[in-house]
C-alpha cells in the first residue's frame, strides 16, 4: 500500500497525545476549544494532525501550568497585531502581578512555618517525651478563642 509523503507526516492523535504527554480527551478537548486547528481526517475517519500539534499541545499545558485560563492561551496563541500585542502585554503584567502576590503570601507562610518549626523543636529539646506541640496548642487556644466570639 502507497503512503504519501504528506500522510507520513501527519500524525494520529495517540501519537500527538503520547509526545506530548497527554491524554487523547486532552487533545480532543483542545481541539473544541478552537486551541488547535481542526484536524483533517483520513479516509478512515482519523484524525491526521502535523507535528507541530505537538509543540503547540505542549506550549499550551505549559502555559497551565503556569496559571494561564484556556482563553488567556487563545489569545497568545493567536494574537499577532499591535492591538493584541498590547493584550498579550497585559495579560502578562497582570500575571506577572499576581504572581508577585503568591510569592509574598508564600514568603510570608514560609516565616509562620519556619516559626513553629523551631517552636517545635524547642519544645522537644526542653521536654522530650513529655512535649505537647506548641503548634497544635495554638491551634486549640485559637479555635476557643473564636468558639467565644
Amino acid at each position: 500500500m502507497y503512503t504519501s509523503p504528506v500522510t507520513r507526516s501527519l500524525l494520529r492523535i495517540g501519537e500527538v497525545a503520547q509526545r506530548a504527554g497527554v491524554s487523547v480527551d486532552t487533545i480532543r478537548y483542545y481541539e473544541k476549544r478552537n486551541l488547535l486547528p481542526r484536524a483533517p481526517r483520513s479516509e478512515g475517519g482519523f484524525r491526521l494532525f502535523s507535528v507541530d500539534a505537538i509543540d503547540r499541545v505542549r506550549f499550551i499545558k505549559q502555559a497551565q501550568e503556569m496559571g494561564f485560563s484556556l482563553d488567556e492561551i487563545r489569545a497568545l496563541l493567536f494574537g499577532g497585531g499591535a492591538g493584541e500585542c498590547r493584550q498579550v502585554r497585559d495579560l502578562l503584567e497582570a500575571k506577572l502581578q499576581g504572581i508577585g502576590q503568591r510569592m509574598k503570601a508564600l514568603r510570608a507562610f514560609a516565616r509562620v512555618l519556619s516559626r513553629h518549626l523551631r517552636a517545635c523543636e524547642d519544645e522537644l529539646e526542653r521536654r522530650g517525651a513529655g512535649a505537647k506541640c506548641p503548634v497544635i496548642v495554638e491551634i486549640d487556644h485559637e479555635a476557643k478563642l473564636e468558639k467565644k466570639k
